[in-house]
């Protein structure tokens, strides 16, 4: 007799040839997507200001609540991929990436009592500015190079992900889908700068959320209910259990999520360009932190989300993972949009309400990107060699920059169908092997006073050559294995006496560890991220003390964050300064009635030092 799983799948499943088809409803709800997410970027383009100055354009006017702020930070991160690729994760293998909820604890704290005051307060337009002020012009171009490189590839996963989901089961034409969602996107952030993108992520949010709550009612329902849905997938493995493996070759235990995924959320929240360009653009800087507050329970929610969809996919088709989990990753955004299309069937609109969600997620995401490396791009690269350039002349320049990377975008969507692992974790070994080490670092210059511009850029190049090192030497030691036999995709349905040998079968092989180099480029991609940023604070600590450590007085103030002064609490205060050489931070004049001596003092030391990227002085001219 077959599970209650086994019988709604039996029911539900298409054959492989067969294709869901939107009704007129599903299409009005997509266009409807698609429709206001421009109209947000027509109103900005036309309202306010009308997007005529940098500020405006890149920055929003730092006008922004703490609300919207919070909520275009989840829509950055929650990104297509993470909607198709967790449920695919937890299908596949089991409930343990739930864990990772632990680490956004940590991972938001940090970024909102270390990296937001120190950046918030220095009145900067790019993350990387900060790079130039703790370091050198030649840092700072580095790390802006480095994101440059990381977002473009990351671009690419995003809009290919959902259109090459949505063409293998509904027919829509592959290449027709990216260029639809690249348009669009690149058309609204084009137009109405960062208070669209930030706008439209507040307006995709509620979509993605609604989306995928339909999704796991009506799974819900149509599997049995919730305790149908938990007996199908507590019979297979525990809901709620974790492993303590310290092993870093396991792919996800108690510290691989727990600490290798602090170190993912602070290179994502703590120094990423796309993120901290939503702190910069908040009214103040208590708005700043709250919006990074505010961004934990929504942070939750959407992971919850994600995950219950995983668990009810698996219980509906659980018998099919049995055999082919682990040889048809290339299948895993297919199959889960095959069973949201199952699971809306006959159900007008619901279907298009997902697509929607899905698509969402991925206008939210690379318009942040757009947006973020337009910034950079303008600021980091060219503002710098082209001082006297007009505002007009900026504001323009950035509006095509934020065009031209929408269009590369769509050029590396075409090689993202190349990767063989899960769309999930090819997104997370991105970040990992760029993101470690531009976390590493910021981590070098805000926590380390002694480290000085030749670490700095040791370190990263360190960092990025074992990242890539070990990156690539794990999808030349995956492609090399042995390739299985099974079919590419498809669903089997098997009787309970053959699924019971299956699984005793399964039970019974031992599988051989991997060593050697091997062993090391089994290294778990949750690690990518702490080991690369370790690599880099190592090495430029080294090469620091080598050539010379930095001097106190020779740190710009406010650059410093006094976390060993903090540590060694317990010294007297001269041994502490001494021992920490730290630099006190300085908080920015932001009051208007401020004297005007004030401001005058402050403009005629920023023309002395000759200090144009130092924004706290610039707003003042």
């Amino acid at each position: 007799m077959k599970s209650a799983g086994g019988r709604v799948a039996e029911q539900l499943l298409p054959s492989p040839n067969q294709q869901s088809l939107f009704t007129v409803v599903d299409f009005v709800i997509f266009g409807v997507l698609l429709a206001a997410s421009l109209g947000i970027g027509l109103y900005h383009a036309l309202s306010g200001g009308r997007q005529r100055t940098t500020q405006e354009f890149l920055m929003a006017d730092r006008s922004m609540k703490c609300l919207p702020v919070s909520l275009s930070l989840i829509a950055s991160f929650q990104s297509a991929v993470a909607i198709i690729g967790v449920p695919a994760e937890i299908y596949t293998h089991g409930t343990q990436y739930w864990f990772i909820g632990c680490a956004y604890i940590l991972g938001l704290l940090i970024p909102a009592h270390v990296f937001i005051p120190i950046l918030y307060r220095l009145r900067l337009s790019s993350a990387y500015q900060y790079l130039e002020l703790r370091f050198s012009k030649p840092v700072r171009i580095c790390g802006t190079l480095t994101f440059i490189f990381q977002m473009v590839i990351y671009m690419g996963v995003c809009v290919y992900t959902p259109a090459f989901a949505l063409n293998a089961v509904t027919g829509f034409e592959l290449w027709g889908t990216v260029l639809a969602t690249g348009l669009v996107c690149t058309l609204y952030t084009t137009i109405g700068g960062l208070k669209a993108v930030i706008w439209t992520d507040v307006f995709q949010t509620l979509v993605m959320f609604a989306g995928q709550l339909a999704v796991i009612v009506v799974g819900v329902q149509k599997t049995g209910g919730v305790s149908e849905v938990c007996s199908e997938v507590s019979s297979v493995f525990s809901l709620f259990g974790f492993s303590l493996n310290p092993d870093p070759t396991e792919r996800h235990t108690f510290w691989t999520l727990g600490v290798g995924g602090v170190f993912l959320m602070l290179s994502l929240y703590g120094v990423n360009q796309a993120q901290v360009q939503r702190y910069l653009s908040a009214r103040t800087e208590k708005d700043a932190v709250r919006s990074c507050y505010m961004v934990f329970p929504s942070l939750q929610l959407a992971l919850a989300l994600s995950c219950v969809m995983g668990l009810v996919m698996f219980a509906c088709y659980y018998l099919y993972v049995i055999v082919h989990a682990k040889q048809t990753r290339r299948c895993f955004p297919q199959m889960v949009i095959s069973f949201v299309m199952d699971m809306l069937q006959g159900l007008p609109g619901l279907p298009g309400l997902f697509i929607a969600c899905l698509f969402s997620a991925a206008l939210s995401t690379i318009s942040s990107a757009f947006n973020s490396l337009a910034t950079v791009t303008m600021e980091d690269l060219i503002k710098p060699h082209f001082p006297a350039m007009t505002e007009a002349r900026a504001t323009l320049l950035s509006k095509a920059l934020a065009m031209s990377y929408g269009l590369l975008c769509l050029a590396m969507a075409y090689l993202t169908h190349l990767m063989g692992d899960s769309v999930l974790q090819v997104a997370l070994k991105i970040f990992g092997m760029v993101g470690g080490p531009i976390l590493g670092l910021f981590c070098l210059g805000i926590f380390f006073p002694w480290a000085n511009s030749t670490g700095a850029l040791a370190g990263l190049g360190a960092g990025l050559a074992v990242a890539f090192w070990v990156g690539i030497g794990s999808i030349v030691t995956r492609s090399s294995g042995t390739k299985s036999l099974l079919p590419a995709c498809g669903v089997v349905l098997l009787s309970d006496n053959t699924t019971t040998a299956i699984q005793t079968a399964l039970g019974n092989v031992t599988l051989s560890r991997p060593s050697g180099l091997k062993r090391f480029y089994s290294l778990s991609y949750m690690w990518y991220s702490a080991f690369n940023c370790s690599t880099v604070i190592l090495i430029g600590l080294i090469i620091s003390f080598l050539t010379g450590p930095m001097k106190a007085e020779d740190v710009t103030p406010g650059t410093v964050y006094p976390l060993l002064g903090k540590l060694l609490c317990f010294l007297p205060e001269r041994h502490k300064k001494k021992l920490c050489g730290v630099t006190p931070q300085v908080q920015t004049v932001r009051s208007r009635a401020a004297p005007r001596i004030v401001n005058i003092l402050i403009l005629k030391t920023c023309v002395i030092l000759n200090r144009p990227t130092f924004l706290t002085c610039n707003r003042f001219k």
